[in-house]
């Protein structure tokens, strides 16, 4: 098989896996802000009104349910970005510069990984897509509005 059919095969796939991506890291990211307010999966739950914490917890939650859903995926990833890239420049890097020596690698994947989300818009598989009659075509490209 030529490298051209092979990028072509793989390329007609792009929407499905993106859309694949974004569910995986919505629900990854919901868990961790579930683990935050309610102190489930092995963590202590964040008081109530914690700066940063249990406002972080709350971001993770909601935008990653957003994410997940495939509803306003641009503006979530948006949020989730802005707020993973804080996490990373306040809580982290104060331990060293990268992020296997200071704990940061997670935020910084989360980070890079809704910034993707936020150019390349949910993918296939998206709620957004389906309730406002879209069609596969259409949000597959990455064409959703926020």
């Amino acid at each position: 098989m030529s490298t051209a059919r092979l990028s072509d095969r793989l390329s007609s796939h792009q929407p499905l896996v993106l859309g694949l991506f974004r569910i995986v890291l919505g629900l990854l990211f919901a868990s961790e802000g579930a683990a935050t307010l309610f102190g489930i999966l092995g963590r202590q739950s964040s008081p109530v009104g914690d700066w940063p914490f249990w406002y972080a917890g709350v971001i993770e939650l909601v935008c990653g349910v957003l994410v997940l859903l495939g509803t306003a995926t641009r503006g979530a990833a948006f949020l989730s970005s802005g707020a993973m890239a804080f996490a990373y420049f306040t809580e982290h890097q104060k331990n060293g510069l990268v992020p296997l020596q200071n704990g940061g690698l997670s935020p910084a994947l989360f980070c890079w990984g809704f910034l993707l989300l936020v150019f390349f818009g949910p993918g296939a598989l998206s709620l957004s897509g389906l309730l406002q009659g879209r069609g596969v075509a259409r949000s597959t490209a990455g064409l959703d509005a926020v």
